[in-house]
């Protein structure tokens, strides 16, 4: 890593906010809490400095994420002075949808992604950033970084775009919208590094700590509060873990860890080979799940 690529890759990212706003009539940023929103939000904040960004933080809630992505939540919006636009699908809160009782598949596709759509047609928003990168997951992989959704948020990758020489197409038909994501060129180590450079503000459950988990199959769950289902018998141990992406808390894997800044969560990255999401339960719910819920609108 050098100061010369992560200029480069800050640079690219601005850029890619001025012109998507330049080319939006209502644009929004999907705020979720993690270390690429966090990372995103910074850059946002360079890219109309002095001014707040010219856009609303969306911020599509489950009811389960993590206690501590609550409150960076609500700091990170507060400190950048830019309005928190917060959506809980009505109709998953009536049925009282959750991990427990339903199962990953449903309490993703009600809060998640239906959650989303409900959001963005209320807000009827035209320019959607997201924080998605393409070392991610096989299907991000395949987002160009203008990627155009239909009327009904579906993504088809036949019609991904060219996008020579930095030029991005912002043409929609009626009805349609485009997801942009500025980080797509980004690598979880450059994340970290950026992170570090600029001091930004992240959860601390990316840092090693000794923390309640449970053992599920091969996935550790941090118990985050007390309406984790405890199975008969069992009872939170206290593990030295972290995370490396951050969701539902029930669907989170940690892994056992002892890197407690981000020098030495550097040092970790070199050493491991699986992938950053291996923790997120959601991704194994069935075959090829992440790009099918993509075409489905999720994010």
């Amino acid at each position: 890593m050098t100061d010369e690529l992560l200029q480069a890759l800050e640079a690219d990212s601005i850029h890619i906010l001025r012109e998507a706003v330049a080319e939006a009539a209502r644009p929004v940023m999907l705020f979720s809490a993690g270390k690429d929103s966090a990372v995103m939000l910074h850059l946002a904040r360079k890219a109309f400095f002095p001014a707040p960004p010219p856009f609303p933080l969306l911020h599509v809630d489950t009811g389960w994420k993590f206690k501590e992505m609550y409150a960076l939540r609500d700091a990170a919006a507060a400190e950048a002075g830019i309005p928190l636009i917060v959506h809980r699908n009505p109709e998953a809160e009536a049925r009282g949808i959750n991990p427990f009782d339903h199962g990953s598949a449903l309490h993703t596709e009600l809060w998640k992604t239906e959650g989303l759509k409900q959001a963005l047609d209320a807000g009827r928003y035209d320019m959607v950033f997201g924080g998605a990168r393409r070392d991610e997951e096989a299907s991000r992989a395949k987002e160009r970084i203008f990627s155009v959704r239909s009327a009904s948020h579906g993504w088809d990758p036949k019609r991904q775009r060219p996008e020579p020489w930095r030029l991005y197409n912002a043409r929609t038909a009626p009805g349609e919208s485009i997801r942009v994501f500025p980080l797509s060129d980004w690598t979880e180590r450059d994340i970290w590094t950026y992170i570090a450079a600029e001091r930004i503000a992240v959860a601390s459950l990316y840092f090693a700590a000794e923390r309640p988990t449970v053992r599920r199959g091969d996935a550790l769950i941090i118990v985050d509060d007390d309406r984790f289902r405890l199975a008969p018998g069992e009872s939170p141990a206290p593990r030295r873990v972290r995370v490396r992406t951050l969701g539902c808390y029930p669907l989170t894997g940690a892994i056992e860890s002892d890197a407690a800044d981000i020098d030495a969560i550097l040092a970790e990255m070199a050493a491991d080979r699986t992938s950053e999401r291996a923790g997120r339960l959601i991704d194994r719910d069935q075959p090829a799940s992440m790009e099918r819920k993509k075409r489905q609108g999720y994010f």
